[in-house]
């Protein structure tokens, strides 16, 4: 039942961190698209200076245009901060560079975006950083491997691509007995479908290239915490300069207006796509939380409202049969990503994983004949028909 004394998501979505007359009056917040900005006088300065007037100075550490988009994401995740910046990964990275040091201790879970374990195991590890990565929803190996130098428990919820569902309260309970922070990579959710901050953890991080832009036209990330936990990040992000331009800032906040109502679809599709694929003798097996089958079920239906649109799910052949089933989708793209109202296909082993030995695929559960599907706002009836005559290539 909703809460009677906050916004619903729509309401958010559309009014969240916007409701400021702006000089010109204009309704929409304007595209900011300056690198810095001017003093009137010197008094002016001293007192921005001596902190008795908060506006902007330089583009690296502050735009009026990514302000907005900051306020509405804080708005949607109910979060007291959120920092921008110019990728996912750049706010994956900056987050770890502020909070780790030499010494420290990470726990990573292995279902996870590929580029952030690299970034963890590869090049933390030459910071003298030490990373453990543990199964995916499993708070008991969790509570095996912290250590008293632990920092930090990174997972994503849902993971890719098998979209297990982190237990976040209890993997919270778990680490904070130790006084380890939780940072939940929530893009495959949204704000919409889960907010992570209200279970408990600590930092909440979104590639908001995915549902969060939802139009496939633009690269961003965030972070959103309260103002402490979120202090160390934005201080760095100055200092590293990972920002997002105006431009795309501002396409974010276009984005954002319309989160609550694609992602009602999205979902729509997700599920219904899946329910579909389950019974088809040409699919060996769907990994989808909204199915009873999804070994996260349980905790999918009591964390988060609604499942989203990535289903992935195994063709009943080989390597060439579900490279056929590709090429004949007809709405799907074969292309990476995901969230866009567009719906995107593509096999794992073609596009994330090509590089990585066979041996090493497998560990990670990465089959030949393994796809992802991004479903995207269109009519479910069109999409289940584009790939029922897809699958009828196999």
């Amino acid at each position: 039942m909703a809460d009677p004394k906050q916004p619903g998501d729509s309401t958010r979505s559309v009014h969240g961190g916007e409701r400021e007359r702006h000089d010109d009056a204009s309704l929409t917040t304007p595209i900011h698209q300056t690198s810095t900005f001017w003093f009137k006088d010197s008094e002016e300065l001293r007192a921005y200076a001596e902190g008795r007037l908060v506006r902007d100075e330089y583009g690296r550490y502050g735009n009026p245009t990514w302000r907005a988009a900051e306020r509405k994401l804080s708005e949607l995740e109910c979060a007291q901060a959120t920092v921008l910046f110019a990728s996912g990964m750049a706010a994956a990275t900056t987050t770890f560079l502020a909070l780790l040091g030499r010494g420290d201790h990470i726990v990573v879970t292995n279902d996870c975006y590929r580029r952030t374990r690299q970034f963890i195991q590869q090049l933390l590890a030459k910071l003298e950083v030490e990373a453990t990565v543990i199964d995916p929803a499993d708070p008991i190996a969790l509570k095996a491997v912290l250590r008293d130098n632990t920092r930090l428990f990174f997972t994503e919820s849902p993971t890719n691509p098998y979209l297990r569902v982190i237990d976040v309260p209890e993997a919270v309970r778990v680490a904070h007995e130790r006084g380890v922070a939780v940072i939940i990579d929530s893009t495959f959710a949204s704000p919409v479908n889960h907010r992570a901050l209200a279970d408990g953890a600590d930092l909440v991080i979104h590639s908001a290239t995915k549902y969060l832009g939802g139009h496939n036209d633009l690269i961003a990330g965030t972070v959103s915490g309260s103002v402490e936990a979120v202090k160390p990040i934005r201080e760095l992000v100055g200092v590293l300069g990972a920002i997002l331009d105006p431009h795309a800032a501002w396409l974010l906040l276009r984005g954002m207006k319309t989160l609550a109502l694609r992602m009602e679809r999205h979902n729509a599709n997700g599920l219904a796509v899946a329910r579909w694929l389950e019974e088809h003798p040409k699919v060996r097996r769907v990994w989808y939380p909204g199915l009873p089958s999804h070994p996260d079920y349980a905790v999918a239906t009591r964390q988060m409202k609604g499942f989203a649109g990535v289903v992935t799910f195994e063709i009943e052949g080989d390597f060439a049969a579900a490279v056929r089933f590709t090429d004949a989708c007809r709405l799907p793209y074969i292309a990476p990503s995901l969230g866009g109202v567009e719906s995107l296909v593509e096999m794992p082993v073609l596009m994330s994983y090509w590089d990585y030995p066979a041996e090493e695929r497998q560990r990670y559960g990465i089959t030949d004949s393994l796809v992802r599907l991004s479903c995207g706002i269109e009519d479910a009836a069109d999409l289940i028909a584009d790939l029922e005559q897809a699958l009828a290539r196999v």
